[in-house]
């Protein structure tokens, strides 16, 4: 049988359709919203401040040619709380409500007639080329040139409304629309200093100069390459006592748990401690003292394991700055 004389082609043939016309910001707008965004802004993808993304967008989507870029807010009191289950609970729930606003998106474009992807608001990444990059689209980038916030010193990005505590996804679409978002003319990042003071690894400096891998070997100590460092240790190990002289009971429950649970974040404290936002500033400039005391100190205080690659400024910086807390020598894998 020819293509053109199966069933479906001749009932498609017969039935053509007209061209699907593209949507206005206005129906996207509200589209995302009825999705679960909280805000949402359009940018072309040729826009020259994104060109770092463009052949990754158009390999992800052929002849992509819109970002529609969104965030989700979280529950500020989760991210703070020193107790890291309650923080990790929050950013995993926030990711997969990420996740899902652009999954209905896509889902909702794809149904009205349009090409649309939405790449993970985190994880999964591409791991081809690791430790090379991994995400498809760098949503800060694009978040910020579509108006939801700008990045602050702590290199997340802030929204005007509602802080840092958000997270972002990106969908990628096949089409133009018919009033592009511009970026915000001012910057919410208060430059309090703050992250700088959480930070247990002092990634960030008073100058805003920010140090990825002191950041990446901690907070990401049981993602990526800290897991495999974790796999080299137990392979390098002679023994059951050798094992556990290698890795504390406490440090193999919490890399179970990460595989089990998904990983955890070893730190995020930056974003804790922001106050930036209008939603969020306001205890803040009532009584600073009182702030630093029930957000900051606490996070400051905790008595927890700090990883850092030896010889690293972040040794350096847990050993003066925070002597209560456990210096784990590791590698960060990034040879």
């Amino acid at each position: 049988m020819r293509i053109e004389d199966h069933p479906t082609a001749r009932r498609v043939r017969a039935n053509p359709g007209t061209p699907t016309p593209p949507p206005t910001t206005a129906w996207l707008r509200d589209l995302a919203r009825r999705a679960g965004a909280d805000d949402v802004g359009f940018v072309p993808v040729d826009l020259p401040e994104l060109a770092v993304d463009r052949d990754h967008a158009r390999t992800a989507l052929p002849n992509a040619r819109t970002y529609i870029a969104f965030c989700v807010r979280m529950n500020r009191d989760n991210v703070r709380s020193p107790l890291r289950s309650i923080a990790n609970t929050e950013f995993h729930h926030t990711l997969d409500d990420a996740d899902a606003v652009g999954h209905r998106l896509a889902k909702a474009l794809q149904q009205a007639g349009h090409r649309a992807v939405h790449p993970a608001s985190a994880f999964p990444q591409e791991m081809d080329d690791f430790p090379g990059r991994g995400w498809v689209i760098s949503h800060k980038l694009v978040a910020q040139a579509a108006g939801l916030g700008r990045i602050g010193i702590h290199r997340n990005l802030i929204h005007p409304k509602f802080g840092n505590f958000v997270l972002l996804g990106t969908v990628v679409v096949d089409f133009e629309v018919d009033e592009h978002s511009t970026p915000l003319d001012f910057n919410p990042c208060l430059e309090c200093k703050l992250c700088v003071a959480a930070c247990p690894v002092g990634a960030i400096s008073k100058d805003g100069a920010f140090n990825v891998l002191d950041c990446y070997t901690h907070n990401y100590r049981e993602f990526m390459s800290g897991f495999t460092d974790w796999v080299e240790n137990v392979a390098d190990s002679t023994d059951r006592e050798d094992y556990r002289r290698r890795v504390s009971p406490s440090e193999s429950a919490s890399m179970w748990q990460s595989l089990a649970f998904r990983p955890n974040y070893k730190a995020a404290y930056c974003m804790a401690a922001c106050p930036a936002g209008e939603d969020v500033i306001g205890p803040f400039l009532d009584d600073r003292r009182a702030f630093l005391a029930d957000v900051v100190k606490p996070l400051q205080d905790k008595e927890e394991p700090v990883y850092v690659v030896p010889g690293s400024p972040a040794e350096a910086h847990v050993r003066k700055r925070f002597p209560h807390k456990t210096v784990r020598q590791v590698s960060n894998g990034l040879h």
